[in-house]
């Protein structure tokens, strides 16, 4: 809103043109901003500005006049609000490139879910660390980047201390089919939007080995006590996973091969071996990395999460899938809190 109460629309940037960028790319300019989207590829930029339709990562998808493509970090300039969609690994190189052509008034929204390899840092720390002085917020929750794209029903969580700044992204894209809730749980909403992709490809892997539904369900269930576990000792609210960007996120991934994790998984459970398929992968399945790093650090700090160790040792140290998932079975029994 502007000082005299009626609606200003928003500039928004949108750094990285995968699926899920372009989704929230058209879900901005429907909701009346203006957008800037930023890709590296030149043929991405091309289809969406000539065609208005991103062929490479959401062929099919009629995007808004009002999505205007670039492959210049500098055109971000102006902007207030910076989403920042590239995959979790180039967080860091992409925002040093950013950062000379935007001012510290712009709000940067982090949208990419995952945990930095060669430091072990959550996205907000990388952000913190680059631009210090920019406001700071999380974009997570249960979505799939077509459907918002043409539409239908999702609901967000959008986390940061900045309640006003908040509020006026809130204002700026919320939509009847499009509803962010509020949180001031940055690290809660991040650590929910990273574990979960390890968890999706746990739960494809056991759906490709054809272990039934409720083996399903239970890994789900005791996914959520290992996020928990993560969470807190990272200083996490535990009712911040018990929402959208923690157990929704993890339903929601865990249970459409529309996830790229829980389809990596499948196809693991399926026979296929790690090395061929990230070969062959044109999209990131962010879980793949996450794994790693998250089982070092339940290394170093003595954290119990034994999926996600079985996740890492199928990914990263060549063990056989079957031995993993009967020693992951065989494990003592305890309580459930």
């Amino acid at each position: 809103m502007s000082e005299d109460g009626e609606f200003k629309a928003s500039k928004i940037g949108v750094v990285g043109a995968g699926a899920w960028g372009t989704a929230l790319a058209q879900l901005s300019a429907k909701a009346g901003c203006e957008v800037t989207l930023w890709a590296r590829e030149q043929d991405v930029v091309t289809s969406i500005n000539d065609k208005h339709e991103n062929q490479t990562f959401l062929e099919g998808v009629k995007l808004s006049e009002n999505v205007k493509a670039t492959a210049n970090l500098a055109d971000m300039a102006g902007n207030d609000y910076i989403f920042m969609v590239v995959p979790a690994q180039f967080v860091r190189p992409v925002l040093n490139e950013l950062k000379s052509h935007i001012s510290e008034s712009s709000a940067i929204v982090l949208c990419a879910k995952g945990i930095e390899q060669t430091t072990g840092k959550l996205m907000t720390e990388v952000v913190s660390e680059v631009l210090p002085k920019s406001p700071l917020v999380v974009l997570s929750g249960p979505t799939f980047a077509r459907e918002v794209a043409n539409g239908l029903p999702s609901a967000v969580t959008i986390a940061s201390k900045y309640q006003r700044v908040t509020q006026r992204l809130s204002d700026a894209i919320g939509q009847p089919t499009f509803r962010p809730y509020a949180s001031r749980d940055i690290i809660g909403a991040e650590i929910g939007g990273a574990l979960k992709n390890v968890f999706a490809i746990a739960c494809g892997i056991t759906t490709g080995r054809k272990m039934g539904d409720n083996a399903r369900a239970a890994l789900i269930t005791r996914s959520l006590s290992e996020m928990v576990r993560f969470g807190e000792k990272y200083g996490a609210d535990r009712s911040t996973m018990m929402g959208l960007c923690g157990l929704g996120d993890l339903i929601l991934t865990c249970s459409s091969p529309q996830s790229r994790n829980m389809s990596l998984g499948i196809a693991i459970g399926g026979g296929k071996t790690v090395a061929e398929l990230m070969a062959g992968r044109k999209t990131v399945a962010e879980g793949y990395y996450t794994s790693s790093v998250v089982a070092k650090i339940c290394r170093e700090e003595n954290i119990d999460l034994p999926i996600v160790m079985a996740v890492n040792d199928i990914l990263h140290e060549g063990k056989d899938v079957d031995k993993v998932i009967t020693a992951l079975l065989s494990r003592p029994f305890v309580s459930e809190i």
